[in-house]
């Protein structure tokens, strides 16, 4: 059954976006009376029943209503240097949506080799990858930021910071439990400097291990959000 992505849901008769409406009924050929899903991106999981096929303004009527759909008991907030290939960071937006993530912010570090990354087409990965795993809640995509300001929000779960220089570190999957709340700093190409783990340390940061290989910066994203993942399963 196909699904669609409606942000915002008021009643039970909603319409698709000129976009949604075209891809529909043009390239799926759906019709009147063919049943879909909606998401909203914030829990609602709707089952739909066409009642207007037209390519331009596509007409549904809610049948079944599903809130708070597959809600999870944790939130997992990554921040993480967006990589110098812009389709590795969007691999790595793609993945963790499948797997599961809450919030993503983007940041600039002092070995960071992109400094400009695009919101508009990144969240349209997001919505994507978010229909095609038959999740209800849209990740949220902040704002690229510095690597000083991103150490000033507040955050009151487990704080870590993933880095490749030398020293001993716990492994993620020994530091959380279910139910945790979760931020996890990923560098860049070039990693952390030693001066910002320091800073992020003087922070609340621990610093942790994903393992002993060395994973390129948008891998370590998904192999730490597959570690909290399975850590509340």
């Amino acid at each position: 059954m196909q699904i669609f992505f409606i942000p915002e849901i008021s009643g039970d008769v909603v319409k698709l976006s000129a976009e949604e409406s075209k891809h529909a009924v043009k390239v799926l050929r759906l019709s009147d009376g063919d049943r879909v899903q909606i998401v909203d991106g914030k829990g609602g999981f709707y089952q739909a029943e066409i009642v207007d096929a037209n390519h331009k303004s596509c007409v549904l009527k809610i049948v079944e209503a599903v809130a708070d759909f597959e809600k999870r008991n944790f939130r997992l907030h990554m921040a993480i240097a967006p990589t110098k290939n812009i389709d590795r960071f969007e691999w790595f937006l793609e993945k963790c949506t499948e797997i599961g993530i809450d919030e993503i912010t983007p940041f600039l570090s002092e070995h960071s080799e992109r400094k400009v990354i695009k919101p508009e087409r990144l969240e349209k990965i997001l919505v994507s990858a978010m229909k095609q795993s038959l999740k209800a809640y849209l990740p949220q995509l902040k704002e690229l930021t510095s690597f000083p300001d991103l150490l000033k929000n507040e955050f009151t779960g487990k704080k870590f910071i993933a880095h490749c220089n030398d020293g001993v570190k716990p492994h993620l999957k020994n530091e959380i439990t279910s139910g945790d709340d979760v931020l996890i700093l990923i560098g860049p190409e070039g990693d952390f400097s030693p001066v910002e783990v320091e800073e992020a340390k003087a922070h609340g940061f621990q610093e942790i291990s994903l393992g002993n290989a060395r994973l390129r910066t948008e891998t370590a994203g998904v192999v730490a959000c597959h570690i909290v993942n399975l850590a509340n399963e």
